[in-house]
């Protein structure tokens, strides 16, 4: 039957998909060879440890924008540049003046207002055409700090299917063009610190020794110097191979490239097999010193890097990533108004759902571990491998609810959330309670959710017995505790006097002899805990939580009936919280239904 009352179909097993057309494809590296020589006699990347961050640049505001569906508008464009300076960003690309109005407009905007601060350098893009060139220019004018970006596609691919160009053909493009921005630079922008960047695009599909050759002719026409560096930015425009094959090439180019320390190798890697963070790290650790990317992975396709997971993967490391995510919350929310695109809830370091568990075992560990972590110098907590306060998230939202969850996270929320800790048997007791619930409507269970069952099992129930009122004193030795209680059991008012070792052994021991002794039956008491309730959220941490466990026994010969069951009062005063739990107990013996205390 389904929820509907409806008789369910069998499910029906369907034939297994064909087998994949796996001929039509071939290994990058059946055609594509890195070979070791005299400069490069081996890979020494994998010995090698990341220790400090890269340049960053963030291309988020030209790479970024021409992925989105609806491109960002001068307000986005500006409400992004803003916050991309405030996350401490040095070098940003703000467009391509010479690809359309909208860009080139933004750019004289910051500009001319004075927007960009005297420590930030502005990129702008072009492609190796003359006309472009110019425009481009022409759009940087009186900036104080401009990287101005050429590029033009290398690749054997695009070599021959797109451009139907030989090598010399491509290589001379790159270098006329570079030879009329340092023409127009010298010309036209005196007075301006001017980088060159020059990306061979399609890097990645482009063979070494070729991509070797365009890169030392353009370090040859622009000339650099070891304070005045050019920028040659390797891009893994599409993600080709694994990871490990990128950092080969880095790492050959590191080695090879003419006047080395002339020269800052940045990349940019594409997300197109899923591996462009492993892509970026091997980079880095094969020499890079720069990395293009965007926030939260924008980009073409599958995306560009995304500066965020790096940054945040250093952080991790104890490495200064050199940004700021101290609000990332609000990086987040001002990325998903500009780009229009939702960060997903298991994004890396960013989704709403990335710091909270609901596996039963992981929440059990992370409460401890929070436990632990209050004494300890260096973060240090299972399943947490960064504190979500040190980003701007809370820890009310790492552990939540629902039929996977355990004890542990249940007691997390009770003690976060209302300030109510229990000792672990209790726990274990009333997450059956909260397994029903979530068993029964198959959804997340909310902190209110487990306040109210915590309440309607333990503290509202009022029969079978409920406490009217009580009086303590002491004994004519003053050794023990004598107290007085009118209790109502079963629809009837009794006087209960008791005494004992304290008030609750006293009020036991009074409920035994008046109300369940006659009856054939007693109840004894196991365990019992007190203490303050804690200050949360909910609650101002004034009452004591005091929990006792009973056991319902037979009067004549001591057996035990049913199942020993928790009780939890809460109260300002300490005796009055615990004489509530022991009623707790007696009703929860009660419903449980295993124990007849009543006739």
């Amino acid at each position: 039957m389904n929820g509907d009352g409806q008789v369910a179909k069998k499910p029906r097993i369907e034939e297994c998909l064909p087998r994949m057309n796996v001929e039509k494809y071939r290994s990058f590296q059946t055609w594509y060879q890195i070979p070791f020589d005299d400069k490069w006699p081996k890979r020494s990347w994998p010995e090698k440890r990341i220790s400090k961050a890269p340049r960053w640049c963030t291309v988020d505001l030209r790479d970024g924008n021409q992925a989105l569906i609806n491109p960002m508008n001068h307000e986005k464009k500006l409400r992004l540049f803003l916050h991309l300076l405030k996350l401490g960003y040095k070098e940003i690309e703000v467009g391509f003046p010479a690809a359309s109005q909208t860009d080139f407009d933004f750019i004289r905007y910051v500009i001319d207002e004075g927007l960009v601060p005297d420590d930030v350098w502005i990129q702008v893009l072009t492609q190796c055409r003359e006309p472009l060139i110019l425009r481009t220019i022409e759009g940087v004018k009186g900036a104080k700090n401009v990287v101005i970006h050429v590029y033009n596609s290398t690749s054997e691919l695009q070599r021959r299917v797109v451009f139907k160009k030989d090598r010399e053909d491509i290589k001379n493009l790159a270098l006329e063009s570079v030879r009329l921005v340092k023409k127009l630079v010298d010309e036209r922008m005196k007075g301006t610190n001017v980088r060159l960047e020059y990306s061979p695009e399609s890097f990645t599909g482009t063979e070494l020794d070729f991509a070797l050759d365009v890169c030392n002719g353009v370090v040859d026409v622009w000339e650099p110097t070891p304070e005045q560096q050019v920028i040659l930015n390797l891009p893994g425009t599409v993600e080709m191979a694994t990871p490990n094959v990128y950092a080969d090439q880095i790492e050959w180019m590191c080695a090879h490239i003419a006047k080395r320390d002339s020269v800052c190798i940045s990349v940019h890697p594409h997300n197109d097999r899923g591996t462009g963070i492993a892509a970026a790290e091997l980079a880095m650790m094969a020499g890079a010193d720069r990395v293009e990317g965007c926030l939260f992975g924008n980009g073409e396709r599958t995306g560009n890097v995304c500066l965020v997971t790096l940054a945040l993967n250093l952080f991790t490391q104890g490495i200064d990533p050199e940004v700021s995510y101290v609000e990332l919350e609000e990086t987040i929310k001002v990325a998903e108004h500009c780009t229009e695109l939702k960060v997903p809830e298991r994004y890396p370091w960013a989704g709403s759902l990335v710091y909270t568990a609901f596996s039963g075992s992981h929440q059990d560990a992370i409460k401890k571990g929070l436990e632990a972590i209050k004494t300890a110098q260096v973060w240090e907590v299972p399943y947490l491998p960064i504190d979500p306060q040190d980003i701007g998230r809370h820890y009310e939202a790492i552990i939540r609810v629902n039929s996977q969850s355990g004890k542990g996270g249940i007691a997390y929320i009770l003690e976060q959330e209302y300030g109510i800790a229990l000792p672990k048997e209790c726990q274990a007791e009333f997450a059956q309670v909260v397994q029903k619930i979530s068993d029964k409507t198959s959804k997340e269970i909310s902190a209110q959710q487990i306040y109210d069952a915590f309440t309607q099992t333990y503290l509202d129930p009022q029969e079978p017995m409920a406490l009217l009122d009580y009086e303590l004193s002491n004994s004519s030795t003053a050794e023990e505790v004598v107290l007085k209680a009118r209790v109502r059991a079963a629809g009837k008012e009794h006087q209960v006097n008791g005494q004992g070792n304290g008030p609750v052994s006293a009020f036991v021991a009074g409920l035994n002899n008046t109300v369940f002794l006659p009856q054939g039956m007693a109840v004894h008491l196991s365990d019992y805990h007190s203490e303050a309730r804690s200050q949360c959220r909910n609650a101002e941490g004034s009452e004591a939580v005091a929990s006792v466990r009973c056991q319902a026994v037979t009067k004549k010969d001591q057996m035990k009936t049913g199942k020993p069951r928790f009780g939890v009062g809460l109260h300002r005063n300490t005796n009055t919280a615990v004489l509530r739990a022991v009623i707790s107990a007696i009703n929860c013996l009660c419903a449980a239904g295993d124990a007849k205390l009543f006739a």
